[in-house]
């Protein structure tokens, strides 16, 4: 098990080290190859879940996590960043693991942009959603997960997070070359949708939070759903 958890990590780091200097190697083709390395990031979770035979009604439950966290766009759509897609992320990781909650972060892109549309943008998406899920895995058992402060730390951290990764995004699709001041101003005019992100998932978290982990480790215990 520790084994196989290193090995997650490594990939996850690896990837994500590739993703960043991507476009400090090349300058072309980044869009292809951002999207490679997108698909790339599913394969230790696949491997993962398929050594652990996940039954069918666990494959239920995540799908149904995954598409609350989809659909909970939708209303929000109108309300730039704010939505509580980040929120339902986190606690699925809380309660299930690393693997489950890079898998509903994952799906919950891919399923909400068959709604609000899909485009190159949307691995970016699925790996930016994904990583916070299994980051708020890996750390559920710290002692800042346990406590509410902490959870609202780190959704107000990952709120920012998602609209950094999703900035290289945009600079990966541009035909020219890539400034510091362009960076700058791009990161500048971010600021403020970033900044409704991490405050909406602090409101969520310190709304919600308790209620929904409640609920999700009850059926977790009650029917040994994805337990480790």
């Amino acid at each position: 098990m520790a084994r196989s958890r290193i090995i997650v990590i490594a990939m996850f780091l690896l990837i994500s080290i590739t993703i960043l200097t991507t476009p400090l190697l090349a300058d072309k083709y980044f869009l292809p190859f951002s999207i490679i390395i997108m698909l790339l990031s599913f394969v230790p979770f696949i491997i993962r879940f398929e050594r652990r035979k996940v039954a069918g009604r666990e494959l239920v439950l995540l799908a149904v996590l995954a598409a609350i966290a989809a659909v909970s766009r939708v209303p929000f759509a109108s309300i730039p960043s704010v939505q509580p897609t980040t929120f339902v992320i986190i606690v699925a990781a809380l309660a299930f693991g690393a693997e489950s909650g890079f898998v509903v972060g994952a799906l919950a892109a891919l399923v909400s942009n068959l709604f609000l549309g899909q485009g190159p943008w949307t691995p970016w998406q699925m790996y930016a959603w994904g990583m916070i899920g299994l980051s708020a895995g890996l750390l559920r058992n710290t002692w800042m997960m346990k406590h509410k402060v902490g959870k609202v730390i780190f959704g107000f951290i990952t709120g920012i997070l998602f609209g950094w990764v999703m900035n290289l995004w945009y600079f990966v699709s541009l035909d020219e070359s890539i400034t510091i001041t362009a960076i700058i101003a791009r990161y500048s005019a971010s600021l403020y949708f970033d900044l409704a992100h991490a405050f909406s998932n602090v409101f969520f978290l310190i709304i919600f939070a308790d209620s929904w982990l409640k609920i999700l480790q009850r059926f977790r215990k009650k029917y040994g759903l994805l337990d480790k």
